[in-house]
C-alpha cells in the first residue's frame, strides 16, 4: 500500500466533503499559512464554532509541486507545535483538516474563477511575501490566468460582481498576511489600479470600494517548516504514517487585525481562545514586529548564509552575528521608533531573542532568505535612513547590509542564481529575476574590469529598483558606500564556519 493510501486510511474520520462548504479562499500554499491561519481555523472547527472550509491555491507557478502534494493528501497534513510555555517544554501534534480543496490556478483557471460564484465564500486570506503584494502592470486576456495575486483577486471579484449582479451581500473580506505596512490598503489600491488598467466598469469599482473589506493585519508566529530528516523518521515511526507535508511551528502566535470586534461573527477566532486582537490602530503592533522580529531575521539571514550558518539559533549563538543583531536592535532599531515606548520595545526584543533561541525549533535561514531585497527595504532600510538623518552611520545595520550585498553576489546558472559562501559552499538565491539579473550584471562587470569595491557598492546603492531611492543621494551616502565596502572586507576575513 503506498504512503498516500496509508495516510488517507489513518487520517480520514469520514467521507470527503465532511469538511463543509468553502467559505475561505487562501492564496498561499506555504508553511506559514498552514502553520498559522489554517491551524486557527482548525481550532474553531474542533470547538464547533465554524463549519466552513478552505480552498488553497498558490500565488506563483513555482508553487505547483507543493499544491499537488497537498491535493494528493486531500488537503490533510500534520502540524507539530514545539517550544517553551512558561519555561516548560511542550510538543503537540495534530492533523489539520480545514482544507477541502487545493489546486493550481494557472492550469485550472476556470476552477479558480468558479469559486467567485459560491455564495458561501466570505473571506480571502493571503501570504505571498512582500514582493507578491505589489502592483505590476500586466494585460488581461479573457480565459488566461493572471500572474500576480492582486490581479487574480481583481478578476475573481469581477466574476463575483457579475454573477451576483453587484449585490452588496456578495462582497468579500480580504485578510492579507504579508509583512507589509498597511497591507490591506496596499491590496485595495492594487485591485483598483487593475480596474483602471483593464477599463472595468465604474459600477464595479464602486462595488469594490463600498462592499468589500481589505483589512490591515499583522501576523506573528515562527513557522519552521519540514524538520530535519532524523527527527521526521523518528516521528513517522511513532505515528505509523509518513507525511511529506508535515510542518512545525512554535506555540506562540499573535494576530492583530484592524477591524471591529463584530467581525468575530465571520471568524470566531477570539471566541476559540486564540491570541487574535481586533484593533482600531495597527501601527504600534506593526512597527515593533516588522522592525524588531522580522528586521532581526532579515539582518542575520544573508550574512549567516554567507558565513555558512544554517539556522536562526546558530546565528544568535554565533559570536559575531548574535552580537550584531542585539547591537542593531537595541541601539539602532529601537531608537528609530521614538513614537513607541522604548521600555516596552526592549522587553519585546528580549522575548524575541528567547524565541530565536528556542531549542526545539530548527528555523533554517534558507527558508527565510527568499526576497531578502524587498524584505530589507521594508524592515531595515527605514531604521538605516533614520540613523543617517539623526546620527552617525549605524554600525550594526551597515554590517547587516554588507552581508546582504555579499549574499547577492551571484551568477546565473542552469538552476537559477547562485552565490558562494565564505567556506566555498554554494547557495541558490530566490528573488525577483529582473533584480537578480541586474545585480549579477553589476558584480560580473566589476570582476571583469577589476573595479574597485567601493565603486561597485556605489553602483548597487544608486539603483532605485533595489531600494526605492538612490541611497548615494542621501546625506552620508558616500560614507555609506565606503563603510559597506570596509565591512565586506571584514566579512571576507572572518573564520569560516
Amino acid at each position: 500500500m503506498d504512503a498516500q493510501t496509508i495516510n488517507r486510511n489513518i487520517w480520514h474520520t469520514g467521507e470527503q466533503g465532511d469538511a463543509g462548504p468553502v467559505t475561505i479562499l487562501q492564496i498561499g500554499e506555504g508553511n506559514f499559512l498552514r502553520g498559522f491561519f489554517d491551524w486557527m481555523i482548525e481550532q474553531c472547527r474542533k470547538q464547533g464554532l465554524y463549519d466552513g472550509s478552505i480552498a488553497v491555491t498558490q500565488p506563483r507557478p513555482g508553487g505547483k509541486p507543493k499544491i499537488d502534494a497537498l491535493a494528493a493528501q486531500d488537503g490533510l497534513y500534520t502540524l507539530v507545535l514545539r517550544g517553551l510555555e512558561e519555561g516548560n517544554p511542550v510538543e503537540r501534534r495534530e492533523v489539520i483538516s480545514a482544507i477541502s480543496e487545493a489546486f493550481d490556478p494557472y492550469s485550472e483557471w476556470d476552477r479558480f474563477l468558479s469559486l467567485a460564484e459560491r455564495p458561501e465564500l466570505k473571506v480571502v486570506v493571503s501570504n505571498t511575501t512582500e514582493a507578491g503584494l505589489a502592483y505590476r502592470p500586466e494585460p488581461y486576456t479573457e480565459g488566461q490566468p493572471i500572474h500576480s495575486y492582486p490581479g487574480k483577486l481583481t478578476v475573481l471579484l469581477y466574476r463575483r460582481y457579475l454573477h451576483f449582479g453587484g449585490s452588496p451581500d456578495a462582497g468579500l473580506v480580504c485578510l492579507p498576511c504579508e509583512l507589509l505596512e498597511r497591507n490591506g490598503d496596499t491590496l485595495r489600491q492594487c485591485v483598483l489600479q487593475y480596474c483602471e488598467d483593464w477599463e472595468l466598469p465604474e459600477s464595479f469599482k464602486q462595488w469594490v470600494k463600498e462592499h468589500n473589506r481589505f483589512l490591515n493585519s499583522l501576523v506573528d508566529r515562527i513557522v519552521t517548516g519540514y524538520p530535519e530528516q532524523e527527527l521526521t523518521e523518528r516521528w513517522f515511526g511513532e505515528w505509523g504514517y509518513r507525511d511529506p507535508m508535515l510542518t512545525t511551528a512554535e506555540p506562540y502566535h499573535f494576530w492583530a487585525i484592524e477591524g471591529e470586534l463584530e467581525l468575530e461573527r465571520l471568524l470566531p477566532l477570539r471566541k476559540a481562545g486564540l491570541n487574535v486582537h481586533w484593533v482600531d490602530d495597527l501601527k504600534p503592533f506593526q512597527l515593533r514586529k516588522v522592525r524588531i522580529l522580522n528586521g532581526s531575521h532579515t539582518l542575520m539571514t544573508p550574512l549567516g548564509i554567507v558565513l555558512g550558518l544554517e539556522t536562526v539559533r546558530e546565528a544568535m549563538e554565533h559570536p559575531q552575528v548574535g552580537r550584531l543583531v542585539k547591537l542593531a536592535v537595541e541601539h539602532e532599531i529601537i531608537p528609530a521608533l521614538p513614537e513607541l515606548d522604548a521600555a516596552e520595545l526592549r522587553q519585546y526584543a528580549q522575548d524575541v531573542y528567547g524565541r530565536f533561541l528556542n531549542p526545539f525549533i530548527r528555523h533554517r535561514l534558507s527558508d527565510i532568505a527568499m526576497n531578502s531585497l524587498s524584505k530589507f527595504k521594508v524592515r531595515l532600510l527605514p531604521s538605516l535612513q533614520y540613523a543617517m538623518r539623526h546620527s552617525d552611520l549605524p554600525a550594526g545595520l551597515v554590517a547587516g547590509m554588507a552581508g546582504l550585498l555579499r549574499y547577492y553576489k551571484v551568477s546565473k546558472g542552469d538552476n537559477g542564481f547562485v552565490g558562494e559562501a565564505l567556506n566555498g559552499s554554494r547557495y541558490t538565491v530566490r528573488d525577483d529575476e529582473e533584480l537578480l539579473e541586474l545585480i549579477a550584471g553589476i558584480w560580473s562587470v566589476a570582476e571583469r574590469q577589476a573595479q574597485p569595491l567601493q565603486e561597485t557598492v556605489a553602483q548597487l546603492l544608486s539603483r532605485e529598483e533595489l531600494w526605492g531611492c538612490n541611497l548615494n543621494a542621501l546625506a552620508s551616502g558616500n560614507r555609506l558606500a565606503a563603510a559597506l565596502s570596509s565591512q565586506l572586507d571584514v566579512w571576507e576575513g572572518l573564520p569560516h564556519v
